[in-house]
């Protein structure tokens, strides 16, 4: 005689939300991958120029269609549109809290420097930020006083303590 061992009946069903809910995980982490990687290619300078490999616009409107930042920025400084995250996203193993974009529309005095730039709290140390910088010809500032940054640019906002670093990756960062 064969013995038969019965399954209670939330055991399937705990099986199937553990499935869905790591599947749910992988999709979330797949897009954030692809968010990131967008990003990063904005950042990136064409070799032998001033210009970025990527678009910043592009990689910024995949954000606000994940609801990551708002539509609109959070303020719009000189030439510059800064986004405060919404949701939690990383970029280089830190969390992503602020992306700016810098670009002209119209002119309104002197010195664009067309470009995308990020703020990070960081999470361990920053060589991935260094040597990104490094090889794309960008400016790190590290550590960043995130609250008088956020200020200077009339953004009311507060961020928890922690360590912060800033990326520029604009055309007069990339400047010989």
């Amino acid at each position: 005689m064969q013995e038969i061992t019965l399954i209670p009946a939330c055991r399937p069903r705990r099986l199937l939300c553990a499935l869905l809910l790591a599947a749910s995980c992988a999709s979330v982490h797949a897009a954030d991958a692809g968010l990131e990687s967008g990003l990063t290619h904005a950042l990136q300078l064409k070799k032998g120029t001033t210009a970025r490999v990527g678009t910043s616009g592009k990689a910024i409107a995949a954000y606000m269609r994940e609801g990551l930042i708002s539509q609109r920025p959070q303020q719009r400084f000189d030439y510059t549109d800064y986004y405060l995250l919404k949701k939690p996203a990383s970029f280089m193993g830190h969390e992503l809290v602020l992306i700016e974009e810098e670009y002209i529309t119209q002119y309104i005095g002197c010195c664009v420097s067309p470009g995308a730039g990020v703020t990070v709290k960081v999470r361990g140390n920053t060589q991935k930020l260094q040597a990104f910088a490094s090889a794309q010809r960008c400016t790190l500032t590290d550590p960043v006083d995130v609250q008088h940054a956020l200020s200077e640019v009339a953004i009311k906002a507060r961020l928890p303590q922690g360590h912060y670093a800033s990326l520029s990756c604009r055309e007069r960062d990339a400047q010989p």
